[in-house]
């Protein structure tokens, strides 16, 4: 279901994107999202498969026959992310295609499947944060408690907070980016996707009880979440810093038919 939200969103956006192109281009570029996404999203599972039994080896290591058994859960989505739209870069480059245009229409897609997906650990009673009594506290079955916390009853619903995070980062995407941050630069509203998703899943993930690796002391994910929004941070001020009369052409030499940068952000969906 997620997928395919994203698909729809990410289209729709797409064709905003390029209506101002010629018929025949147009018309080859109809369905590049699902023909993308035939590739991409098969790759985004293999990728989120290796970033969960990378960092979880430790329950892998002495039976690694489980590590391709998908279907028992675990996946990270910073591979899953990292590896999808790899393969959908070299695609759109393969292809002639402008990069940037697409990464925008992206950019919001993500965040709504994410907050899709969280659902998920709703009915799994899963990835919940420490114990609380707030008025919107989560009830856990004793069968899905984290050990050690067999006396509470009641934990703050992180995959809650992450999927109204993400639902907010979306509507700020579309609707509060492009008129507070006009001059951004093409294909970067989807470095300030990870940017805002990352600052949330850092204060998430601090919540979080469940088991994970940690280095020094702290969960590997905040450690990543630093990391990967400090970097997309710093590619969101190159993008504002440069602007859009700056923007230089993203596509490979490809013709007549090689889609330019357009400077304005894809239309909401």
């Amino acid at each position: 279901m997620s997928v395919l939200v994203a698909l729809w969103i990410t289209s729709r956006r797409w064709q905003r994107a390029i209506a101002d192109r010629d018929d025949a281009y147009r018309a080859r570029s109809h369905d590049l999202v699902g023909t993308i996404a035939i590739w991409a999203v098969p790759s985004g599972l293999i990728g989120a498969r290796l970033y969960h039994v990378i960092t979880d080896f430790n329950r892998y290591q002495d039976n690694l026959g489980d590590a391709v058994k998908i279907w028992q859960g675990g996946l990270g989505i910073w591979g899953g992310i990292s590896v999808g739209v790899l393969v959908a870069v070299w695609m759109l480059r393969r292809g002639g295609h402008s990069t940037g245009t697409m990464l925008d229409a992206l950019a919001p897609a993500l965040p709504v499947a994410q907050a899709i997906g969280r659902l998920g650990n709703w009915f799994n009673q899963e990835l919940y944060g420490r114990p609380t009594d707030v008025a919107w506290a989560l009830e856990i079955d004793q069968a899905h408690r984290v050990a050690g916390y067999g006396l509470e009853e009641t934990f703050h619903p992180t995959f809650a907070y992450e999927a109204l995070w993400n639902l907010c980062l979306a509507a700020t995407l579309v609707w509060v980016v492009p008129k507070l941050l006009p001059q951004l630069r093409t294909g970067y509203l989807f470095a300030l996707y990870v940017f805002g998703y990352t600052a949330g899943r850092l204060w998430i993930e601090l919540v979080r009880i469940d088991t994970a690796n940690e280095l020094w002391g702290v969960r590997i994910n905040v450690w990543t979440s630093i990391v990967v929004g400090l970097a997309a941070l710093a590619a969101v001020l190159v993008g504002l810093r440069r602007g859009p009369a700056a923007a230089v052409e993203t596509d490979i030499e490809a013709g007549p038919d090689a889609d330019a940068v357009s400077s304005r952000p894809p239309e909401q969906p």
